[in-house]
């Protein structure tokens, strides 16, 4: 199944939003696990255990892993990913962008190696960053657009004096997202839960891509106002435009005790909840 379609089924089938995102810090980990990196795949194995039918998808951002020296771990998580939980979506928050050849490794390391549905970019290097990714029959990239960050306006908010009506630079990224750059359909984009209006505005310049959205919970997103900019349905109530509101650390580190995986489902819950209240 492909990405867009994989998403849009299991969202309906968990009536959720809600994406849990795998950003495991050793140092937060609950109990004798704290401070042991060795632990990582059995507290994010935990968090999906205890999450798996409440989310529309999982992220694991590779740095975290990575820097530990724990790809073994993520590989691991990934395969158990799809064996308890096969009909919900992983996407590898990697935000990699480069060109040509290196650009293929890259793409084999997150479709092949870790059997990921799809991955988040950086399209600031141009289009043939995208392409190698985009071969990739059915898998998602999710490109970012307006970022949550508060130094996303150093860049993203600018305006391009060479295009006709000077749109600032995520709006250009989200109409090439929406248009000639989406040649496998699977595009989507990452806009920052901080900033509904410009999420609204991205939606309204990409009306049927995905929109991937991290900033609820501990970056102090509001997610009634994010389903009200990013959600798009049409008449009848089906969705043509959807979301996937991502939330970490309110979630992964929801109690610092052995019940952390019931605390974590408990918030995943809560926060589904708000979300669906919203729509």
């Amino acid at each position: 199944m492909i990405f867009t379609e994989q998403l849009l089924r299991v969202q309906q089938q968990h009536q959720s939003l809600l994406c849990v995102g795998l950003d495991p810090e050793p140092s937060k980990f609950p109990g004798a696990w704290k401070g042991q990196p060795d632990r990582i795949y059995d507290f994010c194995a935990a968090i999906v255990d205890a999450t798996k039918d409440l989310v529309c998808a999982f992220k694991p951002q590779i740095a975290y892993f990575a820097a530990h020296r724990a790809e073994d771990q993520l590989e691991r998580l990934m395969a158990h990913m799809r064996r308890v939980a096969p009909s919900v979506p992983v996407i590898l928050d990697a935000k990699r962008g480069d060109i040509g050849s290196t650009a293929e490794q890259y793409a084999h390391e997150a479709f092949s190696r870790y059997q990921a549905d799809a991955v988040t970019l950086s399209p600031f290097m141009g289009f043939d960053t995208m392409e190698p990714f985009l071969k990739h029959p059915g898998k998602g990239v999710i490109l970012l657009c307006r970022t949550s960050n508060p130094g996303g306006s150093d860049l993203q908010n600018l305006r391009l004096a060479d295009i006709e009506g000077q749109p600032r630079v995520y709006e250009h990224i989200a109409k090439q997202a929406q248009g000639p750059w989406n040649t496998n359909g699977q595009i989507g984009l990452v806009v920052g839960a901080t900033f509904p209006e410009e999420i609204a505005r991205v939606r309204e310049l990409a009306p049927t891509v995905p929109l991937l959205i991290p900033g609820v919970g501990a970056q102090g997103g509001d997610a009634a106002a994010t389903v009200k900019a990013g959600l798009k349905t049409d008449a009848s109530g089906a969705v043509t435009g959807t979301i996937i509101v991502n939330s970490s650390r309110a979630v992964l580190y929801a109690s610092s005790g052995d019940d952390f995986a019931s605390a974590a489902r408990r918030v995943a819950m809560q926060t589904r909840d708000t979300l669906n209240a919203a729509r």
